[in-house]
């Protein structure tokens, strides 16, 4: 059973993602912010994150995805960004933080799940 971390300050967010993906066989962990999703990663090392980039505390979703990334244990997890932001510099970011894809909101969940699909078959 493959682990998907979902990480976002909105509990309605993290609900809409969990009941997408419940479609599927995952095990689902949840974190509310930067500093969780780092803890989290590094206890259950997931198959993939679900990242959101604005989120309150010290550690935003970008810095997250940064850390996450640049920790040996955990640079092969797949991070795809969920977020509202689409400018062009905000996917440069994005890509240059290390996430492997993004997808903004509001988002289709069927979207959504094929994309999860795409970079888990990756």
């Amino acid at each position: 059973m493959k682990t998907i971390l979902v990480v976002d300050d909105r509990m309605e967010v993290r609900e809409i993602v969990k009941v997408t993906l419940s479609i599927e066989d995952f095990s689902i962990v949840e974190a509310t912010n930067g500093e969780d999703a780092v803890h989290l990663a590094r206890m259950h090392v997931p198959d993939l994150i679900i990242m959101d980039l604005m989120m309150p505390g010290k550690i935003d979703g970008l810095q997250a995805t940064e850390i996450i990334k640049k920790n040996d244990a955990l640079k092969k997890c797949k991070i795809i960004v969920l977020t509202a932001r689409n400018q062009e510099k905000d996917k440069e970011a994005i890509f240059k933080a290390g996430a492997d894809d993004y997808f903004t909101k509001p988002f289709s969940p069927l979207e959504l799940l094929k994309k999860v699909d795409e970079i888990l078959d990756s």
